[in-house]
């Protein structure tokens, strides 16, 4: 693994790197590297081995610049369309977790001749009546000022499960790790905060545009998406696989089942 930075029109980008053969744009989410792991975990020390695999942090994470003025899911897409400028990627794999799978898709209808496959794991991005996103930021206030029990179990299958204990355990954790999951909610406030509330109203209008193969991979357990909103990316996406569902698993499905998602994952960017 390579952790280095790039300049985009003057902003520090920090990424991570490893891995050959067709570049993979992963762009991360809330429990994840740069969200709160500084480096691969297990799933992405597995997809590196299938692909060259790029993870740039998202703006004001874990090194990377502020975006000035960086307010809206519009804001991000046109920087990572800077970013892609900067790394000269032409045409790559896109995967995404959470928010950041709902960048992925945005980029993704806007520039399907970039994108060779699409991947979303857990996305969210989509309005669906009777199936809102739930309020992660009310969840990221501790109770008793030291139990993250129910983030925990908004993100993870059971909020006493191994990785949920992990990367959110109570008190006060490891202090750069402390920094990332500050930084990450801080983003995710920026794009997700004011309603619309982690989703962009046309952008399931518009999932037509994105016609390359798709994959959408959820956790069965996932109480942040629901999976109505994976099935809803299935059925909009022209070449997407059936929903892929991972039993035992919750939002960060990568986490919790990190062999079966990198599998999946690696069998449909080998194809």
């Amino acid at each position: 693994m390579t952790a280095r930075s790039i300049d985009v029109r003057g902003r520090k980008v920090a990424l991570l790197e490893s891995g050959s053969g067709e570049p993979t744009l992963y762009l991360h989410g809330f429990a994840d590297v740069h969200g709160v792991d500084g480096g691969w975990t297990p799933f992405h020390e597995s997809l590196a081995a299938a692909t060259r695999l790029i993870a740039p942090a998202h703006p004001g994470c874990n090194g990377s610049d502020d975006l000035p003025e960086g307010r809206s899911v519009e804001d991000a897409v046109f920087h990572y369309l800077e970013v892609l400028d900067a790394l000269g990627l032409q045409r790559f794999n896109l995967v995404g977790h959470s928010v950041g799978g709902w960048i992925a898709a945005e980029i993704a209808v806007r520039h399907p001749e970039k994108v060779k496959r699409l991947a979303l794991i857990g996305a969210s991005g989509l309005f669906l009546p009777g199936e809102p996103i739930a309020d992660i930021f009310m969840h990221t206030q501790p109770e008793h000022g030291v139990d993250y029990a129910s983030l925990r179990r908004m993100l993870f299958s059971a909020s006493d499960a191994a990785p949920a204990l992990r990367y959110y355990p109570n008190g006060r954790g490891d202090m750069e790790e402390e920094v990332r999951r500050y930084q990450m909610i801080r983003f995710g406030s920026f794009i997700g905060f004011k309603p619309p509330y982690f989703y962009h109203r046309s952008l399931a209008d518009r999932l037509y545009r994105a016609n390359m193969p798709a994959l959408a991979i959820w956790g069965a357990e996932d109480r942040f998406v629901p999976r109505a909103h994976g099935q809803a990316y299935a059925a909009g996406l022209p070449g997407c696989a059936p929903l892929r569902l991972v039993e035992g698993a919750g939002h960060a499905a990568h986490l919790e089942a990190p062999r079966e998602c990198a599998q999946a994952l690696a069998s449909f960017l080998a194809v």
